[in-house]
């Protein structure tokens, strides 16, 4: 009897030193493979705000390069209406050279 008692806590000994490595063996790869996938989505988030800043700076630089050129067009645009005004002006002085020099010949 005593050995079939001896034989059986021998036996279950044995299972519970293999479930466990088993487990252990099992923990560890989980473990591992867990790490692995926070390791690669923190990789992933990284590149991801990178290319997030990047875009960002591009915008910022368009928006910068857009301004520029919409100042220069204004710029060009007061330069054409203050020339357009100028000829207009003179044009509108000849004009009323030409009309007074007309009724000064017709009064004469």
């Amino acid at each position: 009897m005593k050995r079939l008692f001896l034989n059986l806590a021998l036996v279950f000994a044995l299972c519970v030193a293999v479930t466990s490595c088993r487990d252990k063996k099992e923990a560890a790869e989980a473990e591992a493979q867990v790490e692995e996938a926070v390791e690669e989505a923190v990789e992933e988030v990284k590149e991801a705000v990178e290319d997030a800043a990047d875009a960002a700076g591009d915008a910022v630089e368009d928006a910068a390069d857009a301004a520029k050129e919409a100042a220069g067009d204004a710029v060009d645009a007061v330069e054409d209406a203050a020339k357009d005004v100028k000829e207009d002006a003179e044009k509108a002085v000849e004009d009323a050279k030409d009309k007074a020099a007309e009724k000064l010949k017709k009064d004469n």
